[in-house]
């Protein structure tokens, strides 16, 4: 158990593979580097814009998703709540966020795991980090600026991993998956919002042309459970809205 002398800075900067310098209230792993890893298209460069951060929670992110998961999808509060569930975090666990934007869901893990728990958001963005530090939050909640495909944590050190809404944007999903499966506790759960292409041709193609446009890969339905079942996953759930899915799933 964390003592009270202990941050959560202090427990995040432990479970790094390699010590971080704390820059701007956050952990910094990538130095001058604008980005990890090769740009993907036109949303992921938004994301490192600073306007963007500062309408993300309340306009964009929920605009967004809405035009995403149609009018019977999750609301992004919603979605805050379905993920929390999914996860069933309890005080004392360690839930990592990966690229959690500006920390809407990042805090909400952090009430649910304290007093003693740590919620660890992790991003590649400077100006998202910035606003999330800004926005404050339970003190069981710590940043990270790193690689959000090759994670930067020791092996089997987190109880829950969140992703959503950004693994349709990584180079290499197929290596962050075994990422996050490695990084994950045996018996840990991951829930993940993505993309999810329908099966009609019509739509199919059309879909596909807007993924390319944007630089966002599209997942077919059932493809992110099939690879959560090839790492090792069981009890997976999927709950499919317009052209996004979210998948959860518990690490044998």
């Amino acid at each position: 158990m964390p003592t009270s002398r202990t941050t959560a800075l202090e427990r995040l900067n432990a479970l790094l593979e390699t010590t971080a310098e704390t820059h701007d209230g956050y952990l910094d792993l990538l130095g001058a580097a604008p980005q990890a890893g090769p740009p993907t298209g036109l949303t992921q460069r938004l994301m490192r814009t600073t306007l963007l951060p500062q309408v993300y929670e309340r306009y964009w992110r929920p605009a967004l998703g809405r035009a995403l998961k149609g009018p019977l999808g999750p609301s992004m509060a919603g979605e805050v709540r379905l993920a929390t569930k999914l996860l069933r975090l309890r005080p004392g666990d360690t839930v990592l966020d990966v690229a959690c934007g500006t920390g809407r869901f990042t805090r909400a893990f952090g009430a649910a795991v304290a007093p003693d728990g740590l919620a660890a958001g992790l991003d590649g963005a400077r100006s998202m980090l910035a606003k999330a530090v800004a926005e404050g939050g339970p003190d069981t909640v710590a940043y990270v600026r790193a690689d959000a495909v090759r994670l930067p944590l020791k092996t089997s050190t987190v109880d829950g991993l969140c992703c959503f809404a950004a693994l349709h944007m990584f180079a290499e999903p197929e290596t962050a998956l075994d990422s996050f499966a490695r990084v994950l506790k045996p018996g840990g759960r991951i829930v993940l919002l993505t993309s999810a292409r329908r099966g009609w041709q019509p739509a199919r193609l059309i879909e596909s042309a807007g993924g390319i446009v944007s630089g966002q890969k599209m997942f077919d339905r059932g493809e992110i459970a099939a690879a959560l079942r090839a790492r090792g996953f069981t009890e997976i759930t999927e709950k499919y809205a317009g052209v996004t899915q979210i998948v959860a799933g518990r690490l044998d």
